[in-house]
Formats: C-alpha cells, structure tokens, sequence
C-alpha cells in the first residue's frame, strides 16, 4: 500500500499542476464565476481542496494550519493560492515518503469540522480519501472549465502513469 499511497500523491501533484496552469488562463472574472460546483467558483473550489489537505494533513501529522470552515477562502489571488497548493502538495509527498506500514494500519483520533465528536479509525482508509477528495473536486474544477469554453484536461490516473508517472508503473 505504501507505493500506492506515494504514486497518489505524486498524481495529485501533476493533477493539481494541470488545473492550476488551465486557471491561469482564465481572467479574473472567469476564475470567481460561479458555475454550480459545489462550492461555486474554481476560486473557491482550489480555496476547498486546500483547506481541506490542511485540516487532513494537520490530523494525520499534528502539525501544520487547520482552517475551522470547509468554505474559508485562504487566499485571493491565484499566483498565491497556486504556490501554497505546490507546497502542500510537497508537504503530502514527503510525508507518505516516510510513512510504514505499521503506521498505515494504525488508528488515529481527530474531530470532524462539520460534527465535533472523535473519530477512531485505521489512517490507511482516511488516507485514500485525502486522495479520492482532491480527484473528486478537481472534477468539479474540470466541469468547470469546460462550462466556460475551456479545452478540457487530461486528468486521468492512467495517463499521469503513460506520461510523467511511468516511474510508478
């Protein structure tokens, strides 16, 4: 599982670079449109994804900034989101870089943000989700793009694996 959990966070890297470069494209008015995702704008969505990682990674390592809401928007400007979203996506791969199995199957404790009562449960599973959270709501992001006339993007696993991610083939 370790492999698994490494070759994921290494995709997430490249998927979020493909979404973040395609928002670069867009004008302002564009990035903060409102196009029915969940949380609306792909402003606000890559704002979500970040949060989210955030709290995840503050509950698996004890460490780091954990924003109280799912909706807080961390940063306004895109060139700002983007390198925060490149530093916590190096902060996940060097963090499953060091992970071992013992401490995969192990349990672990935190509190969800939405219901304050503790959780207990193996890291393995909510580690997947870190993972499956990030691609589901870059598919909102795709969705989004498309919605505004955009080429759409090459985010598949299987073709990070063909391409940049053979390494893990």
């Amino acid at each position: 599982m370790l492999r698994h959990y490494r070759m994921f966070a290494a995709y997430n890297r490249w998927a979020n670079a493909q979404v973040y470069a395609a928002a670069a494209e867009l004008s302002d008015a564009e990035f903060r449109s409102d196009h029915g995702a969940f949380f609306g704008s792909l402003h606000r969505t890559l704002n979500h994804l970040l949060v989210a990682d955030r709290i995840w990674m503050k509950r698996f390592t004890g460490t780091g900034e954990a924003p109280a809401t799912l909706d807080a928007v961390l940063y306004e400007d895109l060139d700002v989101l983007a390198a925060a979203r490149r530093a916590e996506d190096e902060r996940i791969i060097a963090w499953t870089s060091q992970l071992d199995e013992a401490t995969l199957a192990a349990n672990f404790s935190y509190s969800p943000v939405t219901q304050p009562v503790e959780i207990t449960q193996p890291l393995s599973p909510a580690l997947a989700h870190l993972f499956n959270h990030q691609t589901h709501h870059r598919g909102q992001c795709h969705m989004t793009l498309t919605a505004l006339g955009k080429p759409s993007l090459q985010l598949d696993l299987i073709y990070f694996l063909r391409t940049e991610g053979r390494e893990w083939m």
